[in-house]
């Protein structure tokens, strides 16, 4: 357990923090689960509105630092790629 002033305060600050990354982890994930379904399905247009909106959400989470740019990167690549190949 932290002793000092300075090491509960930093115990506090690492909590808040890590459950802001959480929301915006979970966040993310359900703005990709919704071009993945809407991929699956295989309704373009609801695909297509979706990924507009988690492709900001991504970049975002990177610039926050919940995701590494090149990750974020490579899931809006990919996601692009499916909806170019439905699109198709």
């Amino acid at each position: 357990m932290a002793n000092t002033s300075s090491a509960k305060k930093a115990t506090r600050k690492i909590a808040r923090r890590a459950a802001i990354n959480k929301n915006r982890r979970s966040r993310v994930r359900t703005y990709v689960r919704q071009v993945e379904e809407a991929l699956a399905a295989g309704d373009k247009a609801a695909a297509l509105v979706a990924f507009k909106a988690a492709e900001p959400e991504l970049m975002r989470a990177a610039t926050k630092g919940v995701l590494h740019k090149n990750t974020a990167s490579r899931k809006v690549s990919r996601l692009a790629h499916r909806l170019k190949v439905l699109s198709a």
